[in-house]
């Protein structure tokens, strides 16, 4: 059942980015990198000036979730341009020191559990992943390619047919876009 009126809302672009629409791709640039964004729109109207307009005629209920879904991931696309998303993990392990570097678009995890092969995650974009000690930083204006490196990183060292409360060795998400998860 359509809701009556329509919805509309206006997405201010912060001082220092810049959007440029064409094809259907929407491209934020700012001092932290470049977002690239194809939000299916629908029968959503969008125009792009000195912000972006957003507008649905009689949105069904459906159609609200998807617009309200493209407003908090642009909104996301405009942060990330200007400010940037950082993921933080860490290092555990008990017995064997895990040695962790990045090669490339891989970061390579080795003597895992004292394994003889190492183990890969794929870093996703134009994403910065860097280790200091037992922390890894992974750093990206695309919140997506962020966040997706990071559940790489961290899947690359789950542990099957083991006790997880004995064998607590891995790499950790424990900062997530400037939200500490773990004090």
């Amino acid at each position: 059942m359509p809701v009556t009126g329509m919805l509309k809302t206006e997405l201010k672009l912060p001082k220092g980015v810049t959007v440029k629409y064409e094809g259907g791709t929407l491209i934020f640039r700012g001092k932290e990198g470049e977002v690239v964004r194809r939000p299916e729109l629908g029968r959503i109207k969008m125009s792009v000036g000195e912000s972006i307009s957003l507008t649905l005629d009689a949105p069904r209920r459906r159609e609200l979730a998807v617009f309200n879904t493209i407003v908090s991931e642009l909104k996301s696309a405009m942060e990330g341009a200007m400010n940037g998303f950082e993921y933080r993990l860490k290092i555990v392990y008990a017995h064997f020191p895990i040695k962790v570097q990045v090669k490339g678009n891989t970061v390579v995890i080795e003597n895992f559990l004292g394994e003889r092969y190492p183990r890969y995650a794929a870093i996703v974009g134009s994403t910065k992943v860097t280790v200091s000690g037992d922390i890894v930083t992974v750093r990206s204006a695309d919140l997506e390619a962020a966040g997706q490196t990071a559940a790489n990183i961290e899947r690359a060292t789950r542990i099957k047919d083991y006790d997880k409360r004995v064998f607590q060795d891995g790499i950790y998400i424990i900062e997530k876009a400037g939200k500490v998860l773990v004090a």
